[in-house]
């Protein structure tokens, strides 16, 4: 489905250069996928590229046999390439039925737009005409956010740190709209996350560290490694709060 063959990226600092990505090389099937790893070691910077927000310094991007290396972040989108920043963007005057409607790419009715909402557990009478702006909280946006992936039916959705600034309740919450995620729509979910209990319903783990895949596996090979090694990556949420 997915295939990265020898992916790099370099920035310059100072007129320096700095290699963030270094020969990075996957595969990547349909299923719950968990990049993870530690702080710093080029997870976002990985998943931005694949979605098309940042271009490769070298190497090549295959999508469903595709060469997309070259395409932008909205010729990606159309092809079926799914991106949910860290902090979901706030949209003054524009309501929750007009977001899903948009990411549908069609005008959709109100009682489509609810079934959505109701798949990622928020009742839609109370969400339906509300604006996306400073009322909803975090947890809000991001179940709205994730409704409207779902919407669009992409066949790679890749969502950057989901359990970013929301309380624990909300995390729960996530948690269970990911493992119904999971459960009914088809193709790849890639997740961003540190969180054990996220990486514990993923297929694969990848793990990126220093701009490379240090590890690949599924959970029972990676997680115990994760969890009791030295300067484990894996948190809980609590630890955060």
């Amino acid at each position: 489905m997915l295939e990265l063959i020898n992916i790099g990226f370099d920035v310059e600092e100072d007129g320096v250069k700095k290699t963030i990505l270094n020969d990075i090389n996957l595969k990547i099937d349909e299923g719950f996928i968990a990049l993870t790893g530690p702080n710093g070691g080029g997870k976002s910077t990985l998943a931005k590229i694949i979605a098309g927000i940042y271009t490769a310094t070298r190497g090549q991007i295959l999508f469903n046999g595709q060469d997309i290396t070259n395409l932008s972040i909205t010729q990606r989108a159309q092809m079926g390439i799914s991106f949910a920043f860290q902090q979901p963007v706030r949209f003054k005057g524009i309501t929750v039925k007009d977001l899903i409607s948009m990411a549908k790419g069609k005008d959709i009715s109100v009682s489509e737009a609810c079934g959505y909402l109701s798949e990622v557990g928020l009742c839609a009478k109370d969400y339906i005409n509300r604006e996306i702006n400073a009322s909803l909280s975090g947890g809000e946006l991001k179940r709205i956010e994730i409704a409207t992936v779902m919407a669009r039916g992409t066949s790679l959705s890749i969502f950057d740190e989901p359990e970013a600034g929301i309380d624990l309740w909300s995390f729960n919450n996530l948690i269970k709209v990911f493992e119904n995620m999971r459960d009914k729509i088809g193709g790849s979910i890639m997740i961003i996350s540190h969180q054990e209990r996220i990486l514990n319903i993923a297929d694969k783990i990848i793990v990126i560290a220093d701009g490379k895949v240090s590890k690949i596996g599924n959970k029972n090979e990676i997680l115990p490694e994760l969890l009791f090694s030295s300067g484990s990556v894996c948190k809980t949420l609590t630890d955060k709060l």
